[in-house]
């Protein structure tokens, strides 16, 4: 059987058993809607989570990202898996035990204040944006490249899937969609990891090839030869300041990320919430441990078989026409010696190779069986889809719980919340599957947003809002704001008007960093300046801190006292 059809087949295998679970986990309460009952176990959890954060980038791009970047791609893994650690010390249990359905509701409530309930909304909302065209992109990225699918067909088919498990099942049915989806994925990527790490090797654990193997040296001299640096040289490619305010910005991005921490409402209880953060930790860690010997491998198998070599020989490469078709492989002889050649001077490169086709090319590149590549393309879907599903959720609950429910109308009976989160779900896909479709020139630039605004946002609110009882409304509705216009400012800056990044230095991607200080100063100052919480809500965050599953009241705290 030919890659197509292999990839056919677990395709429509894999979208059945999507489509058969999202069935089975129909939901008829708004509670199972937006929190799947609060009933899931924590190894389940775990899983899940790590399914909706391991999206389309961590499957797709993450290691194009570090062959490209060698060690200073290494932020990437620090940041990501170490915001899971604050996640799991400092977040996840104390907004379980508060007990609500969203983080903008945490914030609202917290903050008794319906204007920080929709400054929280806005975020939220942006950050989900973003992310969710990204994976619709991918999905149709993968329907072009691997079933020969045009990318618009591909993104509609992939709008279907999800709507039908997201409207049907809300949190339930994607939360037991994305357990499986983490089984595809991981398998996706350790089977042709394990296959490249034993060819290139001998050593079947990626992770010890890559370490104790002679590979690492020769593609440091390979870069040299080319006139790149070496692949382990640190700080080639970024600054130290770069690189500490990068990995920062997406450690406390990564916590406050709502898609992520609304995971942590499923769970019965505090504790549940925070061994689900452990087992989410060791789940992603699986990839992102492999992630790196992926990227040398990738990168090591690629320039052997391009660099030096004719265009009429490369295209004798059944997977270097196919990627050359879609547009992300080309090859330009512009020195018309004969042959094709990797420079560091992109005037005078030869070869343009996009850094999102590392991890689906590599197997092919490797020249593994067809299951195997196609076995990719199928984890890189679930990868897509699962995040998908989880951002849409985010963006259904901020509009039907805390914009509707909680400010426009609070007496909607249960069938008019869960309608109103099933028509946000469709509307939220709807939006995400045009921009997936018509992606706007800026969609890649804004992946920095994403991070940015949520270290800016989402972090400094939620860990004052638990651990100092007398920041306030006022400080925490300037807090985010500042940080936002700050970092939104300083991207749009940077990224559209060739602003000079002038900050020492430092680039979007790690600019979140700073709107989290500023957010942390102009929250404690503005607090300290401004009269104190109500008692009720003093006593409700010393309640949130004192150990058991008990959420604090707040039914003290009236209508009158909310913005």
């Amino acid at each position: 059987m030919t890659v197509e059809a292999w990839t056919s087949v677990l395709v429509i295998i894999s979208f059945i058993l999507y489509l058969y679970i999202g069935w089975r986990s129909r939901v008829r309460d708004s509670k199972g809607f937006f929190v799947a009952d609060q009933g899931v176990p924590a190894v389940a959890n775990g899983a899940a989570t790590a399914a909706d954060w391991m999206s389309a980038a961590s499957f797709i791009s993450m290691a194009g990202l570090i062959s490209f970047l060698g060690y200073d791609g290494s932020i990437y893994l620090m940041g990501w898996t170490g915001g899971y650690v604050l996640l799991a010390l400092l977040l996840a249990p104390y907004l379980r035990k508060f007990g609500k359905y969203t983080v903008p509701d945490f914030v609202g409530d917290r903050y008794y204040s319906n204007i920080a309930r929709l400054v929280a909304v806005v975020a939220a909302i942006f950050v989900s944006l973003t992310y969710v065209a990204g994976q619709m992109r991918g999905v149709g990225i993968v329907f072009s490249r691997f079933l020969q699918v045009d990318i618009v067909q591909g993104v509609v088919i992939g709008m279907v899937i999800v709507a039908f498990f997201a409207v049907l099942g809300g949190m339930k049915g994607i939360t037991w969609t994305q357990v499986t989806q983490y089984g595809v994925l991981i398998v996706a990527y350790l089977i042709p990891a394990i296959a490249i790490a034993t060819l290139l090797t001998d050593n079947p654990i990626p992770q010890l090839g890559f370490t104790f193997s002679d590979i690492i040296p020769k593609l440091n001299q390979i870069q040299v030869d080319l006139g790149f640096q070496e692949y382990t040289k640190p700080f080639a490619n970024k600054s130290m300041v770069d690189v500490l305010f990068i990995t920062i910005a997406l450690m406390v991005g990564t916590a406050g990320l709502p898609h992520v921490i609304v995971r942590f409402y499923t769970v019965p209880n505090a504790r549940a919430a925070r061994y689900s953060a452990g087992w989410a930790l060791l789940f992603i860690a699986i990839l992102y441990t492999t992630a790196p010997a992926v990227a040398a491998f990738a990168r090591y198998n690629l320039i052997d078989s391009l660099h030096n070599h004719t265009i009429e020989e490369v295209r004798q490469l059944d997977w270097a026409t196919k990627w050359e078709n879609t547009g992300l492989l080309a090859f330009d002889d512009k020195n018309g010696n004969g042959k094709i050649e990797l420079k560091p001077d992109k005037d005078t490169n030869e070869i343009k190779i996009d850094r999102d086709i590392i991890v689906l090319s590599t197997p092919e590149v490797a020249k593994l069986a067809p299951w195997v590549i196609a076995l990719v393309a199928a984890g890189g879907l679930a990868a897509a889809l699962s995040t998908a599903s989880g951002l849409l959720l985010v963006i259904s609950s901020s509009i039907a719980h805390d914009v509707y429910y909680r400010i426009i109308n609070p007496r909607a009976s249960e069938s008019q919340r869960l309608m109103v989160g099933r028509i946000m779900v469709i509307a939220a896909i709807a939006i995400a599957g045009y921009f997936g479709i018509n992606p706007p020139g800026f969609v890649a630039q804004v992946v920095a947003f994403a991070f940015g605004l949520a270290a800016a946002s989402f972090f400094p609110v939620i860990l004052l809002g638990v651990f100092d009882k007398r920041t306030n409304r006022e400080g925490a509705i300037a807090g985010m704001v500042v940080g936002l216009i700050f970092t939104t400012v300083y991207i749009i800056g940077v990224k559209f008007y060739s602003m000079t990044p002038w900050f020492f230095g430092i680039s979007p991607e790690g600019i979140g960093t700073v709107g989290m200080v500023l957010n942390f100063i102009v929250t404690v100052v503005v607090s300290r300046l401004t009269p104190p919480p109500p008692a009720e809500i003093q006593e409700m965050v010393e309640m949130l801190r004192t150990p058991g599953d008990a959420p604090p009241a707040l039914d003290d705290v009236g209508e009158e006292e909310l913005d």
